[in-house]
């Protein structure tokens, strides 16, 4: 199957959104110590900026497939869970500018992350 669309570039794409988002994150978080929830000591933001970082050095050199997923699934299911938590009041997860919960993006994200990747692996000449 081929389409006109280069699923490597979309990937990327949602890295850098992801990145860029989970970045400023982590720098309200180290700046002010309010930016995010935290799991333990440790930000949640940070988890998931990890979780960008590794999937997508791992994307752009077109190798280590299972950190890819690994890493992903891992932020994937943090986001779902703070989501459901966002949508009983159980917790507050950042928002955009727009007042839309980061948790929702990032659990949309990670999603369409592995969705993609997974039809870019089963169509190799889609790149």
């Amino acid at each position: 199957m081929r389409t006109n669309i280069n699923l490597y570039w979309i990937i990327n794409i949602l890295f850098l959104i992801g990145l860029f988002g989970a970045g400023s994150l982590v720098i309200t978080e180290f700046t002010t110590g309010n930016g995010c929830p935290k799991f333990g000591a440790v930000p949640a933001c940070l988890i998931i900026l990890i979780c960008f970082i590794l999937p997508f050095v791992s994307h752009l050199f077109k190798k280590w497939n299972l950190i890819y997923f690994i890493f992903t699934a891992i932020a994937a299911l943090i986001a779902l869970v703070a989501s459901i938590m966002q949508l009983v009041n159980k917790a507050e997860c950042p928002k955009t500018d727009s007042g839309i919960p980061m948790c929702y993006i990032s659990l949309l994200i990670f999603t369409s992350l592995i969705i993609l990747k997974k039809i870019q692996l089963q169509y190799p000449n889609n790149k």
